[in-house]
């Protein structure tokens, strides 16, 4: 089913109907974080449910991730041509929980921009369970209740001098076997240009870097350097991008803290990304610069199919949409045997960078 929600005054009215149903006041709804009018579909979760239970950390990161979402989007699409604009296909899946996928296909900027939502609940698989028991998750149980919630992007540019990004942030509970509940938050966004401007990659850094910085000054360093090792494709010996920041199991504090962190990190999308966009979309460029940037998307292919734990998680989840999993997949990439840039070029300048990553800033 596709959908477009946004300005057809789904929001605040509508949450003033639920609330005064429940015996809410507009005051105690009526808020930034409560109206869904500007967000791209209708939240998955029932808008009952969103206004009853507006403190708990399920509906508060909903909220967030649909907010983020329709930011984004509207970004893009005032970088893209004003005819193409974000299909917006809003889903559900039987065994719970559903989400909201926007994509923008062979646009002028954006040979692909995808932005998916998914808010889901049920019973975690015994696969799901063991992968996580193997980082270090202390599950006690085979197949136990689940709620998930995040947000993923990743955006394929139309011309090789705009990078490709990707950024995911997200809430995870489980329920253990005595009911005990856990639970966790992780995420990050990283950069992945075809050709190395270095004044680009500070600034990119430089962005996540505040955001991080607001919350405690070691978050950046640590978190860079762990972004730098998840995106090793380590078949080939060279990371993904020029990295960013990266977190999982993030629980070291309460979970409002937790939550405030998630929040500016993921504000800092649009300020990180958007000008890079602005700066290069029209950039001049060769037959021989597009091929190298499809080479260049087929290393991208080949992290999220054989590394990627969002991926991984996804297709071992019952009921899984394969079409959202794999939004992050390119329109077009390329493959060729023992292709290796000549020395001295800009790209050998870039895969020195990605066998050896350093800091920016």
């Amino acid at each position: 089913m596709l959908v477009r929600f946004a300005g057809l005054g789904l929001g605040a009215a509508t949450l003033t109907t639920v609330a005064a149903a429940s015996g809410n006041t507009n005051a105690d709804v009526l808020t930034s974080s409560n109206d869904v009018s500007s967000f791209m579909a209708e939240p998955v979760t029932p808008l009952s449910t969103l206004v009853k239970d507006k403190d708990d950390m399920k509906v508060k990161m909903e909220m967030l991730i649909m907010k983020v979402q329709a930011d984004f989007c509207r970004a893009l699409e005032n970088e893209e041509d004003p005819s193409k604009k974000f299909i917006v296909d809003r889903w559900t899946r039987a065994e719970g929980g559903g989400g909201v996928t926007c994509v923008i296909q062979n646009g002028k900027t954006f040979e692909k921009a995808g932005v998916n939502v998914s808010v889901v609940h049920g019973i975690l698989p015994v696969d799901a369970v063991r992968q996580m028991k193997a980082r270090g998750k202390e599950l006690i149980g085979k197949e136990l209740p689940f709620f998930a919630a995040g947000i993923s992007s990743v955006i394929h540019p139309s011309n090789p001098h705009v990078p490709t990004v990707h950024f995911n942030y997200r809430y995870f509970e489980v329920t253990q076997e005595k009911g005990e509940k856990m639970w966790w938050f992780g995420g990050g966004t990283d950069l992945t240009p075809y050709y190395l401007v270095e004044e680009d990659v500070r600034h990119f850094h430089s962005t996540l870097k505040k955001a991080c910085d607001q919350h405690d000054a070691g978050y950046y360093p640590k978190f860079k350097k762990w972004c730098d090792e998840y995106f090793l494709v380590s078949h080939r010996n060279e990371c993904r991008g020029v990295g960013g920041i990266f977190f999982d199991d993030f629980e070291m504090h309460s979970q409002e803290d937790c939550f405030k962190f998630v929040k500016s990190c993921a504000e800092s999308v649009i300020p990180s990304y958007v000008p890079l966009v602005k700066k290069h979309r029209n950039d001049p460029y060769t037959s021989a610069e597009r091929d190298w940037q499809l080479l260049r998307r087929g290393r991208y292919v080949e992290f999220n199919l054989v590394y990627d734990r969002g991926t991984k998680f996804g297709l071992h989840t019952p009921g899984a949409r394969i079409e959202s999993i794999l939004m992050s997949l390119p329109v077009h990439a390329k493959w060729e045997y023992m292709h290796s840039p000549s020395d001295g070029t800009p790209e050998a300048k870039l895969t020195e960078i990605l066998k050896n990553p350093k800091e920016w800033i």
